[in-house]
């Protein structure tokens, strides 16, 4: 990466806008294409379910303002937020006209109100340019407290989709209480169009059809005509277009005969029914886009409302967004953990299942972490909290999941492509068939064709096939333990050929224990561990930590290394009580010219039963030989096992020798094995693989095999619950068991299975029957009951996700 490249990396920013006034893929595609325009945007994404925005950019280039900018431009609104924060600190008007000054300076609000009488200050901004932090910061730096008042902030998305669903509700019930008097005559006229006999002829009088269809037109169906205004200003067409020209077409033309008295016949009801009936669709979709997005709202869920800190000696139960770093917190059995942080006092088990997957309580004691939101099932205890708010791991969850379900899947570029051309081709075809039919049937079979046509065109069922499907796909795995980063890695999982599976901390423990001790004639045993230990202080290796355990259990005193040097993929260098100490595997000693023939027989015997055996030498001499064994996780070998009845080819690469390398691999069933591979060469190891046409997941810890993350198709860390965002990793198994691999390869194939269900109903959809609206064979109310229920039945499919389960080790 060059210099300038890393230099923008650094610059830019993201920011996600709410987006109103969406009502097709169309829509989507062209504020996408608008956003994408603008200099110093480097990705822009569109996601129609979520009807959000995210947009990367460089700030020096561009800002918040021009991005909202172009958004209106295009013919849409940005959704503005409100919030509610409580005052603390006020005395007289002064004081709130103050604070009310403080807040409006910030870039970003709207409008804001502070009151003196209920100490409360309701701001309106927008979340693109501002934050909640950032009121609260301002109205500090006016000299007073402020902090969100109760859950006003909690969930708006969840209020505007209420809201929406409301206002589409009431539509529809004045919709279906004045179109309902047009069924019989819809009835008498279809039974005319497909020669069936009711044995009744029903006819409205014109100017009654008249008073029931306008309401419809204008009121219930009235958004669509703003939206398509909004649209074409923008320079684009969307589903709203399509559904005003149809309904519009039919209803005027109906009142021209009304007027006239021509006797010909009226489609007032076509057009009332048709937009009662999209409504309908529309409000079942509003309910169904808001269950896509349920496994956010679980996980902010799971967050406790207050924490019982102990400040001045005293115990007080305080909101949880008051709680500071470094803050003690007792939590008593049954409670929730309310932050991130370290117990200082007591012991525990907690249940961490609903972060990590993992259903088996964890024992915890002085010293070890606890997660937020995570339950307390016996003791009680104390804790420092080391992280709050947007820092701990819920928080990092919540908003990698967010991210993640903003993203865009590659197979939605086809999507993309299509939907943006659509609505036009629609149109097109419209016209076309109207001229053609009028010249060999006449006007009003022409008419009707045309508003057929108008009206079955379901853009939104291609918008919507993908985005729901990712959205659902990576909720199911955040709640499973899987954190999926996004909807491109989601897609790939699935074609995944070959997992290269790390062995320290990925197919075993990592927590490594001294097994054998082996001295020359020269050294005594006590005396090699306390060298050994004392050498291994300064290392993090699992198998050096092994070693100073076993030095401290025996009560052997370590002294402290002079000098330290890590040689990677060989061992340690280090100079203890002024001795030389190298301790390593064969490659170490032979590069020391170190004699150690004399203990291969019993090296390779330790070996052959899985221990990794370390020589160790002394001032040049050899000392001795340590063996660390480290036990294999419980899971393993069914995780393999499952991998490979999936047909995938399962590999193991490691830096110990061969012979303990395949020892391991025999016990939990890999068949190919790498062994004696440094740190800096497993990424080459991947290379090789991707080259012979394989597609790769790499599973390893997410530090020493961060290259080799990277370079795979698939980088899958196995972490845990306090660290979720492993920057090499495309995905982070927070179970810490190989059985995520196999959740996460059943997740993709289950998401893009729902995926391509999708996207064959709306192609097909289409594809069938806007010909066969063409040539006349549509009634013009059944394409628009057909339009509104297209796009509810592809949101339906994708909920069917939300069944999906992870596998457990039998």
């Amino acid at each position: 990466m060059s210099e300038n490249a890393k230099v923008r990396n650094i610059m830019e920013q993201q920011v996600t806008l709410g987006i109103k006034g969406m009502t097709c893929a169309a829509c989507a595609t062209r504020i996408e294409k608008n956003l994408s325009k603008i200099d110093g945007v480097s990705k822009a994404n569109v996601n129609l379910a979520s009807e959000k925005a995210t947009v990367s950019f460089n700030p020096t280039q561009t800002s918040v303002e021009q991005l909202m900018g172009s958004v209106k431009k295009t013919g849409y609104e940005v959704r503005e937020e409100k919030t509610t924060l409580a005052i603390t600190g006020m005395t007289c008007a002064a004081c709130a006209t103050r604070i009310e000054k403080g807040i409006k300076k910030v870039d970003g609000v709207i409008n804001a109100n502070v009151n003196l009488a209920n100490e409360k200050a309701n701001i309106e901004y927008s979340p693109g340019k501002t934050n909640v932090d950032q009121l609260i910061a301002a109205v500090k730096k006016a000299g007073y407290g402020a902090k969100v008042a109760g859950d006003a902030n909690a969930d708006r998305e969840k209020e505007a989709r209420e809201k929406e669903y409301k206002t589409q509700r009431n539509k529809f019930l004045l919709g279906t209480l004045l179109s309902i008097w047009f069924l019989p005559q819809m009835i008498s006229d279809l039974q005319v169009q497909y020669g069936f006999n009711v044995g009744f002829q029903y006819h409205l009088n014109p100017w009654i059809q008249f008073l029931l269809a306008t309401p419809v037109q204008f009121y219930v169906g009235g958004h669509f005509y703003k939206d398509a205004y909004n649209a074409l200003r923008g320079g684009s067409a969307n589903m709203a277009t399509l559904v005003a020209l149809g309904t519009s077409a039919a209803y005027f033309y109906s009142l021209v005969v009304t007027i006239t008295g021509a006797n010909t016949g009226l489609y007032f009801e076509a057009a009332a029914i048709i937009i009662t009936l999209i409504i309908l669709g529309k409000l079942l979709e509003v309910r169904a886009k808001g269950q896509t997005s349920d496994a956010i709202k679980n996980l902010m869920g799971l967050q406790a409302k207050t924490a019982r800190v102990i400040r001045d000696g005293e115990e007080k139960d305080i909101p949880i967004e008051e709680v500071a770093v470094d803050d003690v917190i007792f939590v008593r059995a049954g409670e929730k953990i309310p932050v991130d942080g370290e117990i200082v006092e007591g012991s525990s088990t907690i249940d961490e299942s609903m972060l990590t997957g993992e259903s088996l309580p964890v024992s915890k004691n002085i010293g070890d972490s606890v997660i937020g939101a995570t339950v307390n099932k016996h003791g009680s205890f104390k804790f420092k909290a080391t992280k709050v708010g947007k820092d701990t791991a819920l928080a990092q969850i919540i908003k990698l999941v967010e991210e993640a379900q903003g993203s865009k899947a590659p197979i939605q570029k086809l999507a993309d492509k299509i939907s943006g051309v659509f609505v036009p081709i629609v149109i097109v075809i419209a016209f076309v068939t109207f001229g053609i039919t009028y010249f060999l049937v006449g006007f009003t079979p022409a008419l009707i064709s045309a508003v057929a046509v108008l009206v079955i065109a379901c853009p939104c069922a291609l918008g919507l096939a993908t985005p729901t499907a990712v959205m659902v796909g990576t909720g199911k795995g955040a709640e499973s333990g899987v954190l999926i980063k996004g909807a491109e890695h989601l897609e790939s999982a699935h074609r995944v050929t070959t997992v290269v599976l790390d062995k320290t901390g990925t197919i075993t423990k990592g927590e490594p224990e001294v097994t054998d001790i082996i001295t020359t004639k020269n050294f005594q045993e006590d005396e090699l561990l306390r060298l050994a230990g004392s050498a291994e202080r300064g290392s993090e290796h699992p198998l050096g930590e092994s070693i100073v355990n076993r030095a401290k259990e025996k009560g052997i005193s370590l002294s402290d290394p002079a000098v330290f040097n890590a040689i990677p993929g060989h061992g340690i260098e280090v100079k203890v009580d002024d001795k030389k100490i190298h301790i390593g595997n064969k490659r170490l000693m032979q590069k020391q010219s170190i004699v150690f023939e004399s203990l291969i027989n019993q090296m390779d015997e330790l070996e052959g039963q899985g221990k990794t055996a370390m020589l160790m030498a002394v001032d040049g001499e050899l000392a001795g030989l340590i063996a660390v064994a480290d036990t294999v996780k419980e899971t393993s070998a069914e995780a393999i096992a499952q991998l490979k009845g999936m047909g995938i080819e399962v590999a193991m690469i490691t830096g110990d020798n061969r012979r303990t390398a395949e020892a391991i691999a025999k016990q939990v069933g890999v068949d190919r094995v790498l062994a004696e591979v440094l740190p800096e060469d497993k990424s080459a190891e991947v290379e090789k693989l991707k080259q012979q046409g394989k597609v790769v997941a790499m599973v390893g810890d997410g530090i020493n095999d961060a290259p080799a993350l990277a370079a795979a198709h698939i980088g899958i860390a196995i972490g845990t619950g306090t660290d979720v965002a492993i920057e090499a990793a495309d995905v982070t198994l927070m179970r810490g068991d190989l059985m995520g691999i196999v959740d996460t390869i059943r997740l993709s194939k289950a998401t893009m299975r729902k995926i391509k269900q999708n996207l064959f109903w709306a192609f097909a959809y289409n594809t069938i029957l806007i010909p066969v609206a063409a040539i006349g064979l549509l009634n013009p109310v059944l394409a628009g009951a057909a339009m509104a229920f297209s796009s509810v039945s592809v949101v339906t499919n994708t909920l069917f996700l939300r069944r999906w389960k992870p596998v457990r080790a039998v």
